[in-house]
């Protein structure tokens, strides 16, 4: 049995959502590692006791970036914190639990920065596409309205000397400016944002906002669509758990229904629909423990 001693710690927290929260409590994880709960009256011990004694397959859903590895200016050198493959694959190795990837990245970027040697399911580009865990690949269809908008933004930064850190994605454009002097940044940021707000008006798209940048994206997929078809394929009543960072997450958070937590992972709380706060890499690895302990149950 897995040993988690709750100790409720009362403070006052008020999320983004307007839904005010009386307090949160501090649940020890395998290891002694404090992680905090968000949702009143949530006990991870009975959250992993689901875990082990349920009869078909959990649910670990992982965003990537923030969450499994730390961000970089280069984001082809984002790989895993030091312990995470090792984790993610003591549980694959178990084989009961289903993992998956849902990045914001496409999923041609996971699997060699992830180097796991069994290749998990992965949902990128905010849920337009799904790689599957056999290898097959499939992308929903853009209108040729988003696809036009999409044409446009890319040119608009172009113009604005953005397009040096302007990232293209199946269904969005992405424009970071991590890690770079602020002077630089201000040579195109308000420009190119300026443009892509008139644009997302008149292509119907959406312009989010991340840790480090903006987003243009084609509306009708977010990733809790990708938690909704996963848990509509395991049941509604599947333990399921989706750790993730950024405001990109806040989507499927909301989506994981009442069988399952939202984890929110990052090193500084901020406003959140997630039910449980912990900070990476030693409370992250101490989760994974916690989960690979309930798998080994049965």
């Amino acid at each position: 049995m897995i040993a988690v001693d709750p100790l409720v710690l009362q403070l006052s927290l008020v999320d983004i959502w307007g839904r005010a929260r009386t307090g949160y409590s501090i649940a020890f994880t395998a290891g002694g590692v404090q992680v905090q709960i968000l949702r009143p009256g949530l006990d991870l011990e009975t959250f992993f006791r689901s875990v082990a004694h349920y009869s078909g397959q959990p649910l670990l859903l992982l965003d990537y970036d923030g969450t499994l590895a730390p961000f970089q200016k280069e984001r082809d050198k984002a790989v895993p914190y030091p312990g995470i493959v090792d984790a993610l694959t003591a549980l694959q190795n178990i084989g009961r639990t289903r993992l998956v990837i849902i990045s914001g990245r496409s999923v041609h970027d996971i699997p060699h920065l992830l180097k796991l040697s069994t290749l998990p399911e992965i949902w990128g580009s905010h849920g337009w596409e799904r790689l599957f865990s056999d290898g097959k690949y499939s992308i929903a269809g853009l209108s040729t309205e988003a696809r036009h908008g999409l044409d446009a933004a890319y040119v608009a930064a172009q113009e604005t000397g953005g397009v040096d850190h302007c990232e293209k994605k199946p269904a969005s454009l992405a424009l970071h400016w991590r890690g770079l002097d602020s002077v630089m940044v201000e040579s195109f940021k308000s420009a190119t944002i300026d443009r892509w707000m008139a644009i997302s008006a008149e292509y119907k798209l959406e312009l989010h906002s991340f840790d480090g940048g903006v987003e243009l994206r084609v509306p009708g997929r977010d990733k809790g669509f990708a938690v909704k078809t996963l848990l509509a394929e395991m049941g509604a009543e599947t333990p399921t758990a989706y750790l993730g960072d950024d405001a990109t997450d806040e989507d499927a958070f909301a989506a994981v229904g009442n069988a399952g937590i939202g984890v929110l992972v990052r090193p500084e709380y901020r406003a959140t629909r997630a039910d449980v706060w912990l900070r990476p890499p030693g409370e992250l690895l101490a989760f994974l423990h916690s989960w690979r302990m309930a798998d080994e149950v049965r």
